[in-house]
């Protein structure tokens, strides 16, 4: 298995030539382990990996981007990566068709991971189906650092909730949340985080999953004066910051509106500089937005 590192030979994400060691099935998804050699020991949770699909030759030019789910360091084809899968399209349907030995072409570690407290102060961490494969890595290093770690998993079904055996295992509690109520409280994951953090006093609320979700939660953590950290789910078409497909308007330390990238920038962002309302859109007042002949700035 070959591998190309970008940027310096010390930093930076790597193209790998990796290896299917295992596909299966979770309620509505898969999950697929992988051997990339030089990826788990560099990964951080939020990270994530882009995997050239359909083979060669194929009419499926663009990767496709997943949150990495779990590493291991120690695995005998040198280090082993999980991802969660919801195959839904030609490219992530063939991506879960793959064998036991099928090679596959991955670039990872990619992306802004979240940032961890200095501190253990207890954290809150919200996944919406099968946005939840990252904030699992996330807890055993939360929980590394002292903090408690209390866990909100919500879907539309129970079907497609992602990793409740796994929560109850890492969490000091665990709540369910689907839209139809079968399982677990019946509404959506931004009902039960008042409660929650009011029973434990949560000072971080960490989330990944649909964009309403996160610009939910960012808005209760904003009206409690708490951090939240959002990894946002835009549409990645290349993964590494060339193509402009996944920004979105975030305001930067200096109070400007700028698009930025997901995929370098992101995919994590501080829920209060998103601007969750604008986002599909470029704002008018956003640094560089088209500006009309009679000097009014196009949507």
């Amino acid at each position: 298995m070959a591998s190309k590192r970008f940027g310096k030979p010390d930093a930076g994400p790597i193209q790998v030539r990796g290896e299917v060691l295992a596909v299966r099935r979770s309620g509505d998804y898969y999950v697929l382990v992988f051997a990339a050699p030089g990826v788990a020991e560099a990964t951080a949770p939020g990270n994530f990996v882009a995997i050239a699909v359909g083979g060669q030759p194929t009419a499926m030019l663009l990767r496709r981007c997943f949150s990495i789910h779990r590493v291991d360091t120690a695995g005998a084809l040198g280090g082993t990566v999980e991802i969660v899968v919801d195959a839904h399209g030609p490219g992530t349907k063939w991506l879960v068709e793959r064998a036991v030995g099928d090679p596959i072409d991955v670039i990872a570690p990619l992306g802004r991971p979240f940032s961890l407290p200095k501190d253990p102060v207890p954290c809150v961490l919200v996944g919406g189906g099968y946005g939840s494969a990252p904030l699992f890595m996330l807890a055993d290093r939360l929980r590394e650092r002292g903090c408690r770690v209390d866990l909100v998993l919500g879907a539309a079904t129970e079907s497609r909730l992602f990793g409740v055996v796994d929560g109850r295992r890492r969490a000091s509690s665990l709540t369910i949340t689907t839209d139809d109520g079968s399982l677990g409280t019946k509404g959506r994951v931004t009902d039960v985080l008042d409660r929650l953090l009011d029973d434990h006093g949560g000072q971080v609320i960490y989330g990944c999953g649909p964009m309403g979700m996160l610009a939910g939660l960012a808005k209760v953590a904003q009206e409690r004066g708490i951090v939240s950290q959002c990894a946002v789910e835009e549409a990645m078409a290349c993964g590494v910051g060339v193509c402009m497909t996944c920004v979105l308007p975030v305001i930067g330390s200096d109070g400007v509106t700028r698009m930025t990238r997901s995929c370098t920038d992101g995919p994590v962002f501080f829920g209060d500089q998103v601007r969750w309302d604008s986002v599909g859109t470029v704002p008018s007042d956003c640094l560089g937005a088209p500006v009309s002949a009679t000097g009014g700035a196009q949507r």
